[in-house]
């Protein structure tokens, strides 16, 4: 419980702090309320604070997390709405939630196509089939450390980091069994990778991919934090490696296959990433504009997949060369199963978060939270805080906040936002979905202990991939003071 007070000690900094988002106003009349320092203020906050304090007791409680924040948005701008009404501005707050409601609807979008080609990858057994090649390579340890870290830094760019640390992390429980000096490393260096990698793609984490909907960031700067992020995960990455046992397990003989059409629901997939960048950056249309077309592609894909499956209509015929491949593809493949089971608590999450986070910037609080942390501290001191506080308080409302603050900032330090905030939640294991998930996994083995002793190590890392984004990335900042 140590952990959960600690966190929510730092929750309230950040709603004094950083609590906000986009201040909405009646702009035809020029109407605003400030409610700082009123008790609906207060009200809100507290209602926030509780229902983010839930959220971080998930592990003890077993409710999702979902269900809080879905409650405290109601009730924030209910309140919100109630006391406009009051004061003869009828639609103020309407106009307000219609704004918030329309970011996380571009936000859903985009995640449910992807969350999709995940699990009908998932499906087709693509990911299990790299695991059963992995636990039966025969590689010894240190060379599992290094492989595992290094396909999750170029996994989760493209999937996200949450799957690619489970996969990951299956891989290493398998061949480490009761090794748990071995687990935890990797599952350290597994996190720390994850994140790193999300922190370099426009859509390989959600805080990356709110910048580039924002229009902020355009799709290939994103790479210029390549190299840093990948400093990031390389300095600890490099130190844990000499305290990985040098034990060397045997080999053994993989027996799973891919189902049909595996390789061509990736070759959608990447289509599919190319067309939402495409309508981006040319036709100057929302990304999940392309991500929908995309799921069009899998949709048709999936209803030839549908009709000649060996079990429909005799339209496919046998064959005993594919006997092998086709075991266990005895269900027709239905596209409409992998949107079900798309992480629905978690797109629920982002509902609450948003309009919680909104409903205070709303509020009034934003406006304070950019003059201290913009204004006084500067962008730079501002930047690294976030990634601090990305370790204590989940990214996603500290990061949407920061959009919504808006601050005058070069392409340098929104990049630097971007990087810290990414990357930041590897400092605890509680900072980022991979790291909890993993505790979960892991359970026993990798725990909030283990991977706090390796702190140190992380901090380094985090620091090192600040100096080099500085220094190979300086031309991003246009003379704007740090």
């Amino acid at each position: 419980m140590f952990r959960i007070s600690y966190r929510l000690f730092f929750l309230v900094f950040m709603l004094f702090g950083v609590p906000g988002a986009a201040m909405a106003m009646d702009a035809a009349a020029g109407n605003h309320l400030d409610l700082t320092a009123s008790w609906v203020g207060y009200v809100s906050l507290l209602l926030f604070v509780v229902a983010y304090g839930l959220v971080m007791a998930e592990e003890y409680t077993h409710m999702r997390k979902s269900k809080p924040v879905l409650l405290a948005a109601g009730l924030i701008w209910g309140i919100i709405a109630w006391v406009y009404a009051s004061n003869g501005f009828t639609h103020a707050a309407e106009v307000a939630v219609r704004h918030n409601i329309l970011e996380y609807a571009e936000l859903l979008l985009f995640l449910l196509v992807a969350m999709t080609y995940i699990n009908a990858m998932e499906e087709r057994q693509i990911f299990e089939a790299l695991r059963a090649k992995l636990v039966c390579a025969g590689y010894s340890f240190r060379q599992l450390f290094w492989i595992t870290g290094l396909l999750a830094f170029f996994i989760s760019p493209v999937a996200d980091n949450l799957t690619t640390a489970l996969l990951m992390c299956a891989v290493v429980m398998a061949i480490g069994k009761d090794n748990v000096k071995f687990i935890s490393l990797s599952c350290i260096n597994i996190v720390v990778a994850a994140n790193a990698g999300g922190a370099f793609s426009p859509f390989g984490d959600i805080t990356t991919l709110m910048v580039w909907q924002k229009g902020i960031v355009d799709f290939w700067t994103f790479f210029n934090l390549f190299v840093p992020a990948a400093v990031n995960w390389l300095v600890p990455a490099v130190i844990m490696c000499f305290a990985v046992p040098k034990v060397h397990p045997s080999a053994c003989e993989s027996g799973v296959k891919m189902k049909r059409g595996a390789i061509m629901v990736m070759i959608l997939f990447l289509l599919t990433i190319a067309t939402a960048v495409s309508f981006h950056n040319f036709l100057y249309l929302p990304p999940m504009m392309g991500m929908m077309t995309g799921l069009a592609y899998l949709k048709i894909f999936g209803f030839y997949l549908k009709k000649t499956h060996k079990n429909g209509h005799g339209s496919q015929s046998y064959d005993p060369d594919k006997a092998e491949e086709e075991i266990g593809d005895t269900v027709p493949f239905d596209v409409f199963r992998h949107v079900a089971r798309a992480e629905w608590d978690t797109l629920m999450f982002f509902y609450g978060v948003i309009l919680c986070v909104g409903g205070l910037g709303f509020i009034g609080y934003l406006t304070m939270a950019s003059q201290v942390m913009y204004g006084d501290w500067g962008p730079t001191a501002a930047n690294i805080m976030v990634g601090v506080l990305s370790a204590i308080v989940d990214n996603i409302p500290v990061m949407f906040a920061v959009l919504t603050m808006k601050p005058d900032m070069s392409t340098g330090h929104w990049l630097l936002v971007t990087l810290t905030a990414g990357v930041g939640g590897s400092m605890l294991s509680i900072g980022s979905a991979a790291g909890v998930a993993l505790m979960g996994q892991a359970r026993g083995m990798y725990t909030f202990g283990g991977h706090l002793k390796w702190l140190p190590v992380i901090a380094l890392g985090y620091a090192a991939s600040i100096g080099v984004h500085f220094l190979i990335n300086g031309r991003f900042f246009n003379g704007i003071p740090m």
